[in-house]
């Protein structure tokens, strides 16, 4: 039995060009299979016929988008009569496919991507770690929730994806997901990242990010102040887990760790230096970075109660997965009257903002401290809380002391003449 076959043009109004022109889109029916493609053209919608799938008049215009138009359906109807011909069983994407030139190069966007990642995991523990394939991971999700909410598909082809595909997926996730700073910047790069690749091995000619810029906003670091942190820690909770997690939070908040390396601290990274104090060694899971953690006594108090329950290596029963973990905190943030979106890697902030830089510990330390590899990345947690303010301007309030006067006893005429001044001098101006 013969296939029904039809193909008809429209245009996609709710995605107007800055000129005021819609993309002309393409539609192919195959019985009841439907697929959907870009004719990469475009027109103003009133001269659009939506009756007969064509531009409107003789125009010059009208007549070169007709002509291509024409020339596209040609296409697609041999594309379609040679899959007869070779195959019993026809779709329209086995149709469209055919005529964007796929054929043994067909590559769409994910697998690609995928192709990527998986040889990616295979250098995890070599030069990669867990967390940068995890990461990837993320993005790919990301990804794929963009295409099914904007555009209905599972999956693209790269030489379907345009520059206005981009504009779209940084929309996506700024206005949707609200992704902002090194989050959203690490999620377009991703997608970046195999861009490129595709270019490279020759599936697109033309990299769709060309042109593309942006500048991601830094956004603000989230951190507990010296009351939020006080009340935090004093709270009741009924819950040994709780108590556990909370526990896990305060070593975080006055060692810096993230959230990956208190899971995997243990008792041989506590070492006595040469100052004969207790001090933390240990390297960043996400850099490789080696830290070096001066402990105070909250953190010291901490890891011997632990020790006399510890069943292994590991100082901290850490949950397995950080989003359990943050529920939690938030739980725990509630009961302390803290309205703040409480996170494991709040803590890090905390201890870089409120424990440290507030109390005027150099950056340079806790940079060391943090195992950041470059120092910029600490001048993000540089805040100048009001506590600190308080303090400092107090300090110098007992140094200056005395040491500047004004005039006490001025004539009044001084103050009631000093608006006339102003308006006498502007008047010269």
């Amino acid at each position: 039995m013969r296939s029904t076959f039809k193909v008809l043009f429209y245009l996609k109004k709710n995605s107007l060009k800055p000129d005021g022109k819609a993309p002309i889109m393409g539609r192919i029916t195959v019985n009841s299979s439907i697929a959907q493609f870009s004719c990469k053209l475009n027109i103003k919608p009133d001269l659009w016929d939506t009756k007969a799938n064509k531009a409107f008049g003789k125009s010059v215009e009208a007549q070169k988008i007709n002509q291509k138009l024409d020339n596209i359906r040609t296409q697609i109807g041999k594309q379609y009569q040679s899959i007869c011909d070779k195959d019993n069983f026809v779709t329209a994407e086995k149709v469209k496919n055919g005529y964007l030139g796929f054929g043994e190069e067909y590559r769409t966007l994910l697998s690609v991507a995928d192709e990527f990642y998986e040889q990616f995991s295979k250098r995890v523990g070599k030069d990669r770690t867990d967390g940068s394939y995890e990461q990837l991971l993320i993005n790919r999700k990301r990804v794929e929730s963009f295409l099914r909410d904007k555009y209905n598909l599972s999956d693209i082809p790269l030489r379907e994806i345009e520059p206005q595909f981009i504009q779209d997926y940084y929309s996506y996730l700024l206005e949707e997901r609200k992704l902002a700073g090194s989050t959203l910047l690490t999620a377009i790069t991703k997608l970046k990242q195999i861009m490129l690749i595709a270019q490279r091995r020759g599936f697109v000619r033309v990299n769709p990010f060309a042109g593309f810029r942006f500048k991601a906003q830094t956004r603000d670091r989230g951190y507990l102040t010296e009351d939020e942190l006080q009340r935090f820690m004093a709270v009741e909770l009924r819950r040994y887990k709780q108590r556990q997690i909370r526990d896990i939070f305060v070593f975080q908040a006055f060692t810096g760790l993230a959230y990956a390396d208190v899971k995997k601290l243990t008792f041989d990274d506590i070492q006595k230096s040469f100052d004969g104090e207790m001090w933390l060694i240990a390297k960043r899971k996400k850099t490789g970075t080696t830290f070096y953690v001066k402990l105070l006594p909250v953190a010291k108090q901490l890891i011997e109660q632990y020790r006399l329950v510890a069943k292994n290596k590991f100082i901290f029963p850490v949950p397995s997965n950080v989003e359990n973990m943050n529920r939690t905190l938030r739980r725990i943030g509630k009961q302390a009257g803290i309205t703040k979106w409480i996170s494991s890697h709040m803590a890090r902030h905390t201890m870089a903002t409120t424990v440290c830089l507030s109390q005027g510990v150099p950056i340079e330390t806790v940079s060391q401290m943090l195992g950041h590899s470059n120092i910029h990345t600490t001048q993000i947690y540089a805040k100048i809380t009001n506590e600190k303010i308080s303090r400092d301007m107090a300090a110098l309030t007992d140094r200056i002391g005395d040491k500047y006067q004004v005039e006490i006893n001025r004539p009044e005429s001084d103050f009631r003449n000093i608006g006339k001044v102003g308006k006498r001098n502007k008047s010269m101006l």
